[in-house]
């Protein structure tokens, strides 16, 4: 794929139906003969004069078949590791190569930004989620493109060990001496004596305290955004939330209640690279500055529904899934026989030294703690490409359009592709500008994620106002089969459905007569939804 130009082929998305949503306000017909009562006979094309014609109805959520994952779209050393560890975990495809791009976020974005166009710029670190059942072997993919990462780990904290003990006998020596001048002070105070050089002597300790060493910590599992704040600002300021559990995240205490979308919030700014102020009322409040963050999880569909309930509208509403690259891979379990493991892992010891080198370069720290990582830009080839592929997106936002129901994903699209751009350059040597073959790549992975987006959220995760029509649609069949009817008042379904609130249900209304499942009628002041007689079979569908 050499330009993306049409939204259709580089999505190769054709043929797929997405959910058509009313945007013009629902105009009632005039009906004067229609009886508005919920007893009323059904409409049913046949001798009724009066009965509305009815076209087909359309489904509620479009269905949109998976797209296998682009694989050749991996440059050629990462693509034969994925290759190499999927052979023998027999794991969806999908998920071993996320498991691997993360590996590659959490070890460049220490070291670089990247700017897509003028005043646009952001880090190149990624948030992703696999939505999977547990036992699709996420931990194990994990475990394979995290080893180099751990290692890291281990062996800084291992060259730290002298410094951490130097450190705390610094920090003793410190604590007795301040210690000291504060006794003297409060005994000459108590002897209304003069303090004034002890007072001077403390205030000089206290700018000398001894500063405990950065040793880097960049993988996390089980931890709040609070907790994962404060490491990022006091300890070191790159990391990873890299979990195959991720109910840990979506279902703990600090995304529930009020914190929730202070949470959600703290993670978008984090994700967005920018400055994120903590006020604690019961210990030292903090800000982290020029901080980068990986978060990689592993979340079953129930989890996460479970979560869109709790939250309401705020995990779509804030912006913060929009953030992430989302797959739903079709699971494997059932097909996975028993297979040795291979002596050499030639693929993947080449993809982990490329990784160990990368975490070895120097990391831009200043002396407040904060990154300054190195601006990569794009080649004028690349550039040229994101702008078409920024607009080709945002062609198809608008109603009607085939991302308008994802339109808070789409919208991040263009940026997340470009930090995947960075990504694939830099892990592949690239030096300098970012290539146009890389955003090539990287365009191709990042349209496949939006892919899958659609399908999670067109049929498990609706938006609000589709949810509420989604439950108006299953009252009004459960009613009118029960009344043998095809038509209810409009103030009867308000009272006794499951929408009470007037504005909503007219949304709700709007979106069904959109999609052929219902008419609004007019008689007098009275106003009845008529349901499509081809809903009544069971089943909903016709």
């Amino acid at each position: 794929m050499n330009k993306l130009t049409d939204f259709n082929d580089m999505a190769k998305l054709s043929g797929l139906e997405a959910v058509k949503l009313a945007i013009d306000a629902v105009k009632p017909v005039e009906q004067k003969n229609d009886p508005a009562g919920f007893d009323s006979s059904p409409a049913d094309n046949g001798g009724n004069t009066n009965a509305p014609a009815w076209p087909v109805p359309q489904p509620l959520t479009a269905k949109i078949e998976a797209e296998p994952y682009p694989i050749d779209a991996l440059p050629d050393t990462i693509r034969a590791t994925v290759e190499e560890v999927r052979a023998f975990v027999q794991a969806p495809v999908a998920m071993v190569a996320t498991s691997a791009i993360a590996a590659l976020s959490l070890s460049i974005q220490a070291h670089f930004d990247v700017q897509r166009a003028e005043m646009l710029h952001s880090p190149v670190g990624l948030f992703t989620a696999i939505i999977a059942d547990s036992g699709e072997r996420k931990s194990t993919c994990d475990g394979f493109f995290t080893q180099a990462l751990r290692d890291y780990e281990t062996a800084q904290a291992e060259t730290a060990k002298p410094f951490i003990k130097d450190y705390n006998a610094d920090l003793a020596i410190w604590e007795a001496k301040r210690n000291g001048v504060k006794d003297k002070i409060r005994q000459l105070a108590k002897e209304k004596k003069p303090t004034n050089g002890l007072e001077s002597d403390l205030r000089d300790l206290e700018h000398s305290k001894p500063e405990e060493p950065r040793v880097p910590r960049i993988l996390y599992g089980d931890i709040t955004p609070e907790e994962l704040a404060f490491k990022l600002a006091m300890k070191w300021p790159s990391g990873g939330v890299i979990s195959a559990e991720a109910g840990i995240v979506f279902g703990s205490h600090g995304m529930s209640g009020d914190s929730v979308m202070r949470n959600l919030a703290r993670l978008n700014t984090l994700w967005d690279g920018g400055d994120l102020a903590i006020d604690r009322r019961t210990s030292e409040s903090f800000v982290v500055r020029g901080a980068r963050l990986t978060v990689a999880l592993q979340v079953q569909a129930a989890t996460l529904l479970a979560f869109f309930e709790k939250s309401g509208a705020l995990a779509r509403g804030t912006g913060f899934l929009a953030r992430f690259l989302i797959a739903w891979p079709e699971s494997t379990q059932g097909n996975r026989p028993f297979t040795e493991a291979p002596e050499h892992w030639p693929s993947l010891a080449v993809f982990n030294r490329r990784v160990t080198e990368l975490l070895n370069q120097d990391v831009p720290i200043d002396d407040n703690g904060s990154l300054t990582p190195l601006m990569l830009t794009l080649t004028p080839d690349a550039k040229k490409l994101w702008v078409e592929f920024h607009d080709a997106i945002e062609s198809e936002l608008a109603g009607g359009g085939e991302l308008y129901d994802v339109r808070d994903v789409a919208a991040k699209s263009a940026d997340n592709a470009t930090r995947l751009a960075a990504l694939l350059h830099v892990f592949e040597g690239g030096q300098g500008a970012v290539s146009a073959d890389a955003f090539d790549r990287a365009s191709r992975i990042a349209i496949w994620h939006l892919s899958e987006s659609r399908r999670f959220f067109g049929e498990l995760a609706l938006p609000a106002e589709m949810a509420d029509a989604a439950r108006l649609d299953k009252w009004l069949l459960e009613h009118c089969r029960r009344e043998h009817t095809h038509c209810v008042a409009r103030r009867y379904a308000q009272r006794h459905g499951t929408i009470r609130d007037g504005a909503r249900l007219d949304v709700a209304i709007t979106e069904l007569v959109s999609l052929d499942r219902i008419q609004l009628h007019k008689d007098g002041k009275q106003l009845s939804i008529w349901l499509n007689p081809a809903l009544m079979v069971i089943g909903g569908e016709p």
